[in-house]
């Protein structure tokens, strides 16, 4: 079972968890993606709380870049084939735990760098392998709110919920 209260870093995969897995090209050739804005108050509530967010994604794109800056992510990690080996790196070079991490993520690719989270979750149009492995599968799929269902449970498990939403929205 996860300790919600250590969690001060989330990884978050981008296609099929912040999207819905679908890669759209335009006639220039630009990789275009669709987010769910709903992930935004996982986003903000997270770093409310003083949660760190490490985007890991296998592919380079500039909408990711341009909605992760709009998030406000501290870490935006593309194009990384092996993320398990990077995560590694990252834990070692930043002095993270296990018990400090938690992990959103939905298809094999993310399967070995879960196993250096203590906590994982995941949308439920996730692969089989994830919904076996998650501490908590969201109601949501993929690209359809699930980043802030799973942030929102984390939150109220730990109690700061409702105070990080009065600070974000002004409530």
């Amino acid at each position: 079972m996860a300790d919600y209260g250590k969690i001060e870093y989330f990884v978050i995969d981008v296609d099929g968890t912040m999207t819905d897995a679908g890669i759209y090209y335009d006639d220039s050739g630009n990789e275009l993606k669709k987010f769910c804005t709903k992930d935004a108050a996982g986003f903000f509530t997270a770093h409310a709380v003083g949660m760190k967010i490490i985007v890991l994604t296998g592919r380079e794109c500039k909408a990711v870049t341009r909605r992760m800056q709009e998030m406000s992510v501290e870490y935006i990690c593309q194009n990384i084939k092996d993320k398990k080996n990077f995560l590694i790196s990252f834990l070692k070079e930043h002095g993270i735990e296990k018990e400090q991490l938690g992990y959103i993520g939905d298809d094999l690719n993310d399967l070995p760098a879960m196993s250096l989270a203590g906590f994982v979750g995941c949308p439920k149009d996730s692969c089989e392998e994830i919904l076996e492995r998650a501490d908590y599968v969201s109601d949501y799929c993929g690209g359809s709110g699930a980043v802030r269902d799973i942030i929102c449970h984390v939150l109220k498990e730990r109690g700061q919920w409702d105070e990080a939403i009065r600070q974000v929205y002004k409530l």
